[in-house]
């Protein structure tokens, strides 16, 4: 047992018995120590391996904010400590590696300034009138491509976009006509403008210089995409003379298509840009330049409408058009992509059985080979001397940056939050299988109490992923974390049920259709295994709960199997499966999810409706929602609600006006695991 294991306080699993390791100086995870921790990530390497770039975004909890902040280490002198230089986000090295961009706000607006990586005064690089949305540097460091939000009849001229802003916030009439969808997406109304791409040239005293040049002209879609889209979405050719991004042209059906295409232009003259994928209906994205420029490395989907289909690694020729799957035998869907200088080496990172590592893949013959270990990477960087940094973290570490070695091994480089880490006592969770629907062999972990004493049984935290394409995880969440439940004395249990990711396609692919069928047959087979393998937990005193589909599982449970609990929470969960599809906005997924829209297949949408099981409900619940949820609507946690109490079944409501499908305000997020956690308690204590 390491030092390092002591001060945390860790409980481990052994022989499906935990083991206690504490230092009396310690406590159990408290919601407020989750938020009040510092979140790390965004490794970057640039020309000059002697620096380490990253962001950390700190938490004021009085102030009920969190502040981005621009991060160095100078590995020049062993031990030195990471550096604050700047308040910002999304920093990236210069071309030479001598300066860093990052984003910062003057006054309103967000701009691009630079520094110099030992710190000293910021020099502000864009002075536009709108915000920079995001950005990429050139290879020769003579450009910049920031994304804007326009109107796209301004045709590139962003000085029309602000007047017609201007001209709407002076206008006292506040509504607005849509003639087609998307009218508002996650959590935010259209208001007519797109993401776009336009090109900064940089003069000689570093700051951008003449009228910003539209890139992504005759596009009729948002680059990067909406609502999360980033800089993973666009890239320079490596002699920086050509532009490569994807996009989703917003036709008529963009609500209901996922067909991505990457495009290429020329940062030079007027031509359009070029549909690379036109042959693929369904989703191509994330393009990756070879070092030579030759060949165009890429992530597509097969299934058009899917948006959890496998994500296989692609290689155009750019010189012949040739393309072929890079490694069609690995069974995973991987993410963005990164190569390495010889150009024979593509890196990403994909879900794996519960955990989530880093993966190098051969360029010629597709070999796969896991670079780190059990945990869970969030970002990686590869340096141009072949170093790889990653943001890993597991179920008893936040994130912090690491270099990986040979054999999965990993030596840390950043050690933030070790301070709380060491007053906490945290919990080690044990994977296990079972035999679930059909003999298929399926994944759950169960993670015992922080105070965990021998003999003694405890109540039970039943969780539920959302997704429904998702999966459990060891890593340290910070909105759904098992050490929540574990240090207010519960026993958590959870399963990957048929649907969850990380099991190869099919598995995935099994709860398409099929909602409350195979996922339920195999919660139940998994919390009828765990109950017989752990014997401290307490069958006669568990809660339900989940959000998103894990919500709708919930609502699905209380109608169809609600005789084990002693109480459900509904996080965002769909209560009408009909209703959900009219009122939500990326109507792809309930189309591939029941097999159609709604007024073609009623009958899809009605065999799993939680809503037609009401008349059984029977186990007090919490329901939870937020009113900015646009994917899953507040009505939906309102009708459900109202179910309860019309019902007479002990019921409460908690609604956050100010949050979208999570909950991520500091305040918010101690309210909700204070209500949560007071509800399951009061419902599980022993009489």
């Amino acid at each position: 047992m390491s030092m390092r294991s002591l001060a945390l306080g860790l409980v481990l699993m052994s022989a499906n018995v935990p083991v206690v390791v504490a230092d009396e100086g310690t406590h159990p995870l408290d919601v407020r120590d989750l938020v009040a921790m510092d979140r790390v990530g965004d490794p970057q390497l640039g020309a000059d391996p002697r620096w380490l770039l990253f962001d950390v975004r700190s938490i004021d909890i009085a102030a009920n904010k969190g502040t981005p902040g621009v991060w160095v280490l100078d590995r020049a002198t062993p031990g030195v400590a990471p550096q604050r230089i700047a308040e910002g986000s999304q920093p990236r090295w210069s071309a030479d590696g001598k300066s860093i961009f990052y984003l910062a706000k003057v006054g309103e607006r967000m701009q691009i300034f630079r520094i110099a990586p030992a710190g000293g005064a910021a020099l502000q690089v864009s002075d536009l009138p709108l915000d920079v949305e995001g950005f990429r540097v050139s290879p020769d460091g003579a450009h910049l491509a920031v994304a804007l939000s326009v109107f796209t009849d301004c045709n590139g001229d962003i000085a029309c976009t602000r007047e017609k802003l201007n001209a709407r916030e002076a206008n006292k009439a506040s509504g607005r006509v849509y003639d087609k969808l998307f009218v508002r997406h996650w959590d935010t109304w259209a208001d007519g403008r797109r993401n776009h791409l336009f090109l900064l040239t940089l003069g000689a005293d570093g700051k951008a210089s003449g009228t910003p040049a539209l890139l992504t002209r005759g596009i009729d879609g948002d680059v990067p995409s909406k609502p999360f889209g980033d800089d993973s979405e666009y890239v320079f050719s490596p002699d920086g003379r050509t532009l490569y991004f994807n996009a989703r042209i917003a036709r008529h059906d963009e609500p209901w298509s996922t067909n991505f295409d990457i495009y290429r232009v020329a940062i030079a003259g007027d031509a359009a840009p070029e549909n690379l994928t036109p042959g693929n209906p369904a989703w191509d994205g994330y393009p990756l330049l070879s070092p030579d420029g030759g060949t165009l490395y890429y992530l597509a989907m097969r299934r058009p409408g899917f948006e959890a289909d496998r994500f296989a690694i692609m290689a155009l020729d750019l010189a012949d058009g040739q393309r072929r799957e890079i490694a069609p035998r690995w069974d995973r869907s991987a993410g963005a992509l990164a190569i390495s200088v010889d150009g024979r080496t593509l890196y990403t990172s994909a879900d794996d059985a519960g955990q989530h590592p880093l993966f190098a893949v051969r360029v010629d013959n597709g070999e796969v080979t896991r670079l780190s270990g059990a945990g869970t990477v969030r970002g990686f960087a590869v340096g141009r001397d072949g170093e790889i940094v990653a943001a890993w973290q597991d179920f008893t570490h936040p994130i912090n940056l690491y270099r990986l070695g040979a054999a999965e091994s990993r030596i840390a480089l950043t050690d933030f939050n070790a301070a709380r880490l060491a007053k906490l006592r945290l919990v080690q969770a044990e994977f296990f299988t079972f035999k679930g629907w059909s003999q298929h062999t399926v994944e759950g972990y169960v993670m015992p109490p922080v105070d965990y004493v021998p003999g003694k049984k405890y109540p039970v935290a039943f969780l539920i992923h959302g997704g429904p394409q998702g999966a459990w995880t060891n890593e340290f969440h910070y909105r759904w974390n098992p050490q929540t439940y574990a240090a207010a004395g519960f026993a958590v249990v959870a399963v990957n049920f048929h649907g969850s990711t990380g099991y190869g396609q099919a598995f995935t692919d099994a709860i398409s259709g099929d909602w409350g069928g195979k996922p339920l047959a195999d919660l139940k087979l998994g919390w009828a295994a765990a109950l017989k393998k752990f014997k401290f937990l307490d069958a006669d005193r568990a809660c339900a709960l989940g959000a998103s589909y894990g919500g709708y599982m919930v609502y699905w449970m209380a109608g169809k199997w609600n005789a084990p609990w002693k109480c459900f929470v509904d996080h965002d969960g769909v209560f009408d499966s009909r209703s959900m599809y009219y009122s939500t906005e990326e109507l792809w997924f309930d189309e591939w999810e029941h097999r159609g829209p709604e007024y073609e297949h009623p009958q899809n949408y009605e065999k799993f409706n939680p809503l037609r099981h009401v008349k059984d409900w029977l186990v007090p619940m919490l329901v939870i929602h937020g009113g900015l949820d646009f994917r899953i609507p507040d009505t939906q946690g309102l009708a459900a609600f109202t179910a309860l109490q019309r019902r007479g079944i002990p019921s409460e409501f908690l609604y956050f006006p100010d949050e979208n499908h999570w909950v991520v305000k500091p305040a918010n997020s101690i309210l909700w695991h204070d209500t949560v956690l007071d509800w399951m308690k009061r419902w599980t204590a022993e009489e």
